[in-house]
C-alpha cells in the first residue's frame, strides 16, 4: 500500500489543499478552531507563543497548534505583522448535512497588501499593493488599495526614474510591492530598504496578455477610457496586482470596476529627505504622528477624510485654478462657523465607507457592517440639505457626488435590526416583517418555547412533585428530572432515558414533538436569516461605485471642513496663489513650533524671495536662534497653501512651486554605511541635479560635516551654483554658520543677507527670534555653551583662546586670492596666534577635524594644546 493510500481523509485533504499554497501558512478550519499542521505549525508556536501538539497519522507524530475561530483575526494580525502569508481554508459545506469528510476550500489568502479587516488597518492610513514592471529607462507602477477599491498606475521615465520610482514609493507607502521577476534584484534591496515592506517576485497566473487581461476584466474594448492605452509597463503592473487580489481575494477582485492612470508631474514632488526635514506626517525621532505638521492638520471627523488629508499632504497640486477652488471652498467655511460646524457634525454620521465596502465586496462584512452602511446612508441626505445653498462651485460639486441610494437605503432599514450581533450565524440580524417565511419559523420556535417553558408548571401540578424540573443538554435534548425520593409518583406516560447519581431523566412524546418544532425551526431560522444576510451583502455590493465615489467626494469636504476649522482656530488667512515667481510671506509662523509653545509668544517673521534680487538668502545667527524653524516655517507655508489649506502668516502670497528641497541636519544613516558628511553630499546633490527655478530649497548648514576649508569651499559653491539654474536661479534659503558667505551679497546679484537678532546682557544673550537685515560675524558660541552647562573654568579658557585668536589672522595656504573669485576676508579663515612664527599650539590644532571631535575629545584636546602652549612644543597625545 502506497504512502498516499494510508493517509487518513482528513490529513489528505489537508495535504492536498497544503500542496497549492506551499509558501503560506495555512489555517484548517476544524469544528471551533483554525489549526495549523507540520512546519506551519511549528514556526507559528515559536513565533506567537502558541502550544504545539500533536497528531497521530499513519504512524508518525505531525506537530500541531490551533486559535479558536472566534479569535482567529486577531492571531492572523500578528502573523501578518510577522511578515506571513496566511490562506484561510472553511468548511464550506454544513457537517450535519455532509457525506463523510466535510468539504473545505479556501476563501481567502491575506498578505499585508490584501487586508480587509479594519482591526488590523490604520483607519488614517491607505494600506497599498503596489506591482512594479521594469524597463531599461522606464518603470511601471500600480497601486490597488484592496480595502477601498482604490486602483491607480502610472509610468516614470527618464534617467532619473528610478530615483524618481523610490520617491513615489516612499510617498504612497505601500505594505507589499510584487515586482515582474524580470525586474533587477539591486531594485527589491533598495526597496525593502527604503519602505521596510514585504517585496516577492510574480508572475501573473492568467495566460492572456495584460492587456486582454484588463479589457476582459472591465468589460471593455480598449483602455482608453482609463487613460494607459499606450502605457505598456503601467498595463503590466495593473494586471499583475489585479491578478494577484484575484488570486487571494476572488469575491473583491469582480468588483474592482475602474483604474485610475495618474503621473507623478500632477503634484509637487517631495523627496524623502524634504518629507522627514519638514515633518509632515512623523515628527523628529520616534515620536509618530507627534510634532508633525498632520497632527496639527487633522481634525478630520471621518476615516477616509483622515486618509485623504495624508494624501493631499503628500501631494500638494501645482495649478492654481484648482488650488483657488479649494481656497474659496475652505474660506466659505471660514466665514461661515454655524455652516461649518453643521458640517462636521453632520459627516460624523457617515462611517467608513470605502473600508466598509472593501469588506461587502470581498465576502467578510458582518451584519454591524450592514447596520453601519445603513446608518451612513441615512445621514447622506443631511448632507447633501447642509450644502444646498454653498456658494462654491466646489462644494456645489462634492455635493452632487454624493449618491444618498434612497432603494438601498430602505431596503436596509425594512431588513436589518437595530441591535444586530457581530457573528452572521448567530441569528438575530433580519427584522420582523421583512421575511414571512422567517417569521412564520421564529414564531413557531417561540410557540415551542413557551410550551416548554410552562411544561415544568404543569407537570409540577399534574405528578404533585414540587421539585420536578425540565433541563435540556446537547445529548439528549430536552428531559424532565425527578428525584429519587419521588420515583414512585413518575406517570405512566413518562418514558426512561438516563439515570443519574441522585436522580432519573425522562420525556414525553409531546415533549419531544415540541422539542423538534423548536430546534428544527431554530436551526432553519438560523440558516435562512444568513442566507437573506448574504442576499442583502450581495445587494449592496452592486453598489460600490457609486458607493465609493461618494466616499470620495465626503472624505474631501471633510478634508476642506477641517482645513476651515484649523484655520479658525490657529488665525490662519488665505494665501494668494499665483503662476508668478515670487513668495511674500508677512508675519509667518511655524505651525508646529507655535502650538507647542506654552510659557512664550511664538515671534513672526517675514520672508520675501523671487524677482532678480532675492533668489538666495544667507541667514546667519547662533544656534538655538531660530534659524531652523524659520527655514522650515517658509517651506511649510508654502507646501500648505498648495494643499488648498490657509497658512499661519498676516498674509502670503505664493508663486506656484513645483518642489521643496531640504538639506537639514546631521545623521548617519548607519544602513547603508554612510557617513553624516556623505548623507549630506548625497542630499545636496540631489538639490543641484533636479532643481529649477520654480522650486524652493532650503538649506541649514551646508559642509558641517568635513574640515572648515572643505566645508566653505562646498557652501560657497553650491550657492553660486544655485544662483546659476535656469539663468535666473533657485529660491534659496541658505542658513549657516559660516559668516563669510556674507560675502556674497556684494559679489552676486541675488543674494540678500539676514541674520537672527539677538540680544547681549552682559555674559548672557537673549534670543529675539527675529530675522533682520544684514549679516553677522559672530556665531555666540562661547554664550551657547555656557548655557549648555559647560564647566566655568572650560568657558574662561575658550574665550582666552578666542581673543588670541581674533587678535591674528593669516591667509590661507594655498589659495590665491587675487586669481580666485573669493575675497580676502574669506581666505583669511585659517587663524594663527603668531603670523611670524608659526605656534607649536596652532600647528597642533591645525591637524585635528573638530567636526568628529566628541565632547570628552574637545576637552582633552584643549588640556593638551594648554600643555603645549606653555612648553612651547608639542607633548604626545
Amino acid at each position: 500500500m502506497s504512502e498516499k493510500e494510508k493517509l487518513t481523509p482528513l490529513w489528505k485533504q489537508y495535504r492536498d489543499i497544503k500542496s497549492q499554497y506551499p509558501d503560506v501558512i495555512l489555517l484548517f478550519r476544524l469544528g471551533d478552531f483554525y489549526e495549523m499542521f507540520g512546519e506551519d505549525a511549528e514556526v507559528i508556536a515559536r513565533e506567537l507563543h502558541l502550544t504545539l501538539t500533536g497528531r497521530d497519522s499513519s504512524g508518525e507524530r505531525i506537530p500541531m497548534c490551533g486559535v479558536p475561530y472566534h479569535a482567529a483575526e486577531r492571531y492572523i494580525a500578528q502573523m501578518i505583522r510577522k511578515g506571513f502569508r496566511v490562506a484561510i481554508c472553511d468548511q464550506v459545506e454544513d457537517p450535519k448535512t455532509a457525506k463523510g469528510i466535510v468539504r473545505r476550500e479556501v476563501t481567502r489568502v491575506v498578505t499585508p497588501g490584501t487586508i480587509l479587516d479594519d482591526k488590523m488597518l490604520d483607519a488614517r492610513s491607505n494600506n497599498f499593493l503596489a506591482a512594479i514592471t521594469q524597463s531599461e529607462r522606464a518603470f511601471g507602477l500600480a497601486l490597488l488599495d484592496a480595502s477601498t477599491g482604490e486602483f491607480l498606475t502610472t509610468e516614470i521615465t527618464g534617467d532619473n526614474c528610478r530615483t524618481e520610482l523610490l520617491d513615489e514609493l516612499e510617498r504612497t507607502r505601500p505594505s507589499e510591492c510584487l515586482l515582474r521577476p524580470d525586474c533587477d534584484e539591486a531594485l527589491r534591496t533598495e526597496i525593502t530598504g527604503r519602505l521596510g515592506c514585504r517585496v516577492d517576485p510574480y508572475t501573473r497566473k492568467s495566460s492572456l496578455d495584460a492587456y486582454q487581461d484588463l479589457t476582459r476584466h472591465f468589460k471593455t474594448q480598449s483602455l482608453r477610457g482609463f487613460g494607459c492605452e499606450t502605457l505598456t509597463l503601467a498595463t503590466e503592473a495593473a494586471a499583475i496586482c489585479l491578478d494577484y487580489v484575484r488570486s487571494n481575494l476572488p469575491d473583491l477582485a469582480c468588483h474592482i470596476n475602474t483604474l485610475s492612470t495618474y503621473s507623478t508631474s500632477q503634484w509637487m514632488l517631495l523627496d524623502p529627505a524634504a518629507r522627514r526635514n519638514l515633518e509632515l506626517t512623523e515628527g523628529a525621532g520616534d515620536s509618530g504622528r507627534e510634532g508633525s505638521l498632520l497632527a496639527i492638520l487633522d481634525q478630520t471627523v471621518t476615516a477616509m477624510g483622515a486618509r485623504m488629508l495624508r494624501k493631499w499632504l503628500s501631494g500638494p497640486m501645482l495649478n492654481a485654478t484648482r488650488i483657488n477652488n479649494r481656497l474659496d471652498a475652505v474660506q466659505e467655511m471660514v466665514e461661515n462657523a454655524l455652516f461649518r460646524s453643521q458640517v462636521r457634525e453632520v459627516l460624523k454620521g457617515v462611517a467608513d465607507l470605502e473600508r466598509l465596502m472593501g469588506r461587502i465586496t470581498g465576502g467578510q462584512a458582518d451584519p454591524r457592517d450592514l447596520l453601519a452602511l445603513r446608518e451612513s446612508l441615512e445621514a447622506l441626505p443631511r448632507v447633501i440639505e447642509t450644502l444646498q445653498d454653498c456658494a462654491s462651485p466646489h462644494l456645489s460639486a462634492l455635493s452632487g457626488r454624493i449618491d444618498p441610494l434612497p432603494e438601498l437605503r430602505d431596503t436596509l432599514n425594512r431588513a436589518i435590526r437595530d441591535d444586530v450581533p457581530r457573528m452572521a450565524r448567530e441569528g438575530g440580524i433580519i427584522a420582523p416583517g421583512y421575511s414571512e417565511e422567517l417569521d412564520h419559523l421564529l414564531q413557531a420556535a417561540g410557540n415551542g418555547r413557551e410550551w416548554i417553558a410552562s411544561l415544568e408548571d404543569t407537570e409540577r401540578e399534574r405528578t404533585g412533585i414540587k421539585s420536578l424540573k425540565v433541563g435540556y443538554n446537547s445529548v439528549f435534548g430536552y428531559y424532565i428530572e425527578i428525584t429519587k425520593p419521588n420515583l414512585h409518583l413518575v406517570p405512566q406516560d413518562y418514558i426512561r432515558k438516563q439515570t443519574t447519581a441522585n436522580a432519573e431523566r425522562f420525556i414525553t412524546s409531546s415533549l419531544k414533538e415540541y422539542e423538534a418544532l423548536v430546534l428544527g425551526a431554530d436551526d432553519k431560522a438560523h440558516q435562512l436569516e444568513y442566507e437573506l444576510f448574504t442576499a442583502l451583502r450581495l445587494t449592496a455590493a452592486e453598489h460600490a461605485d457609486p458607493i465609493r465615489q461618494t466616499a470620495r467626494a465626503t472624505g474631501q469636504l471633510d478634508v476642506l471642513a477641517t482645513f476651515a476649522e484649523v484655520a479658525a482656530r490657529n488665525r490662519y488667512v488665505r494665501p494668494q496663489i499665483d503662476e508668478g515667481d515670487e513668495l511674500i510671506i508677512r508675519g509667518g509662523r511655524h505651525p508646529v513650533v507655535e502650538q507647542s509653545l506654552q510659557d512664550e509668544q511664538f515671534v513672526p517673521n517675514d520672508a520675501y524671495l523671487g524677482g532678480t534680487d532675492d533668489r538666495l538668502l544667507v541667514v546667519t545667527g547662533p544656534n538655538m536662534s531660530g534659524k531652523s524653524t524659520y527655514l522650515r516655517q517658509v517651506g511649510l507655508i508654502v507646501l500648505m497653501a498648495q494643499c488648498g489649506s490657509y497658512v499661519p502668516a498676516d498674509s502670503a502670497r505664493i508663486g506656484i512651486v513645483d518642489r521643496i528641497f531640504t538639506r537639514v541636519g546631521a545623521h548617519d544613516d548607519l544602513a547603508s554605511g554612510q557617513s553624516t558628511f556623505m548623507v549630506e553630499m548625497n542630499e545636496t546633490a540631489c538639490i543641484l541635479n533636479n532643481a529649477t527655478s520654480r522650486s524652493l530649497v532650503i538649506l541649514d548648514e551646508i559642509g558641517r560635516g568635513t574640515s572648515t576649508f572643505d566645508g566653505l569651499s562646498i557652501a560657497w559653491a553650491v550657492g553660486e551654483h544655485l544662483l546659476k539654474i535656469d539663468e535666473v536661479g533657485v529660491k534659496t534659503l541658505f542658513a549657516t554658520h559660516y559668516h563669510h558667505l556674507n560675502e556674497l551679497e556684494g559679489m552676486h546679484t541675488g543674494v540678500r543677507n539676514y541674520r537672527i537678532a539677538v540680544k547681549e546682557e552682559g555674559d548672557r544673550i537673549v534670543w529675539l527670534r527675529k530675522i533682520v537685515r544684514g549679516g553677522t560675524d559672530r556665531s555666540y558660541g562661547i554664550q551657547v555653551a555656557r548655557m549648555a552647562g559647560v564647566p566655568p573654568e572650560v568657558i574662561r579658557r575658550a574665550e582666552e583662546v578666542l581673543a588670541e585668536l581674533e587678535r591674528s589672522e593669516v591667509s590661507v595656504a594655498g589659495i590665491d586670492t587675487r586669481r580666485a573669485a573669493i575675497p580676502a576676508s574669506v581666505a583669511k579663515v585659517q587663524l594663527s596666534l603668531f603670523e611670524a612664527a608659526p605656534n607649536p599650539a596652532v600647528e597642533e590644532l591645525l591637524k585635528v577635524d573638530t567636526s568628529v571631535l566628541t565632547p570628552v575629545e574637545a576637552l582633552t584636546l584643549l588640556d593638551r594644546l594648554q600643555r603645549i602652549a606653555r612648553n612651547g612644543k608639542t607633548s604626545p597625545p
